[in-house]
């Protein structure tokens, strides 16, 4: 930031995309996920704007946790104050039985490849994580993580074609 001020513009193009990337993992552990892209442009605004308020003498993550944390406040009051309608009793609700049944079926099928793959194939085929995330919550590197993501998906799918040729 402090080169990015003395008006080095690729220390500033390199501080935006570093900035961005840890914006949005600080905002989609508090935002609903639609909000989070807007949520994120809103702050690399006002960092735009504030850049000059920042004082090289001190540590940029606090000043930038501090810029992150009153955005995520807006953002909070902004969703406070929009309308929002009522739902009423008569709205069908659809029947789950084909979701429920397809998530027992995974399960199941997931039973029955290795636990480390099946692990990594929860965390970041089905819950979303990185493969970093997915890494560091497991203990694998990110490099097993991706083989065991590829050789347990080849795993479901033959144990799923075996299934349906039995039926």
């Amino acid at each position: 930031m402090a080169a990015a001020q003395a008006g080095d513009a690729a220390a500033y193009r390199t501080l935006l995309i570093e900035v961005s990337a840890w914006l949005r993992r600080y905002f989609a552990g508090r935002l609903p996920p639609p909000f989070v892209d807007d949520t994120v442009q809103d702050t690399l605004l006002a960092i735009h704007q504030k850049r000059h308020t920042y004082d090289p003498g001190r540590p940029f993550e606090f000043w930038l946790a501090a810029v992150a944390r009153h955005k995520w406040i807006d953002r909070l009051r902004a969703q406070r104050s929009a309308p929002t309608e009522a739902l009423h009793e008569g709205i069908a609700v659809g029947d789950h039985g084909d979701a429920v049944t397809s998530a027992w079926s995974l399960e199941a099928l997931l039973r029955q490849i290795k636990p480390a793959q099946a692990e990594v194939i929860r965390l970041v085929k089905l819950q979303g994580l990185s493969i970093e995330e997915a890494a560091a919550s497991t203990g694998q590197s990110a490099s097993l993580v991706k083989v065991n993501i590829h050789r347990g998906l080849g795993r479901l799918q033959a144990l799923a074609r075996s299934q349906a040729d039995e039926e």
